[in-house]
């Protein structure tokens, strides 16, 4: 089973993510995953954008329960082909969540397709990183271009890395970046949260929404 039998706000991986979930029940808390995420935002040689590049870290937790059950050569150490299957099922359950990636292309909703097939997942001290690429469907020269990166109903909490979290790939020299963080949680909120148990389903209106995104903001001039 996935997540999403669980709570279906969120299917974020395989069946052996359950294990997690039942262990946070008992914590009682949004959220329940945390994600730790550098970014690329690729360009053509011809200047058009063609998408972007995600590597998303995982929490020592959620990576402990998601290898439970792998076989792999050497205990405790897992190569990307191991990792294949589940790095497989992660990438078709985060189709139905739109990757939690919306993109703006001059100030207008763009589609994203879904990843090609040099996804993959790494591990390394102890640690799980998903590696995947949304192409843009429509590579595009544009003067404004924006990222933005959460899960409304904050089951998953998206935090760029301190040190250089986003760059700009093979973009024009006239191309600005700007890397927006979302507002720390208020006492309150963080408070209301944390009495709500995993299959809670929140008003993303009503209680976070947008207002969390991780924001990447591209200028051309």
């Amino acid at each position: 089973m996935l997540i999403g039998m669980i709570k279906q706000l969120v299917t974020i991986a395989a069946a052996t993510l359950a294990a997690l979930v039942a262990a946070a029940v008992s914590a009682s808390a949004h959220p329940h995953v945390w994600v730790t995420m550098r970014s690329e935002v690729v360009y053509g040689p011809n200047g058009t954008i063609t998408g972007i590049r995600h590597a998303w870290t995982f929490d020592d937790m959620f990576s402990a329960f998601a290898t439970q059950g792998i076989d792999s050569k050497q205990r405790g150490v897992f190569t990307r082909e191991e990792l294949m299957p589940l790095a497989k099922t992660n990438i078709e359950s985060l189709k139905d969540f739109e990757y939690f990636t919306l993109a703006k292309v001059n100030g207008k909703k763009a589609e994203l397709g879904d990843p090609p097939g040099n996804y993959y997942l790494e591990f390394k001290d102890q640690i799980l990183t998903l590696h995947f690429t949304l192409p843009l469907k429509a590579p595009v020269k544009a003067q404004s271009v924006e990222f933005e990166i959460y899960d409304p109903s904050y089951f998953v909490d998206f935090s760029f890395e301190k040190q250089n979290p986003v760059a700009l790939v093979g973009a024009p020299a006239a191309c600005k970046l700007v890397v927006a963080r979302p507002e720390e949680l208020d006492a309150a909120l963080a408070a209301q949260l944390s009495q709500l148990g995993p299959d809670t389903k929140l008003d993303p209106s009503q209680f976070l929404g947008a207002q969390f995104a991780n924001r990447i903001l591209v200028k051309c001039t």
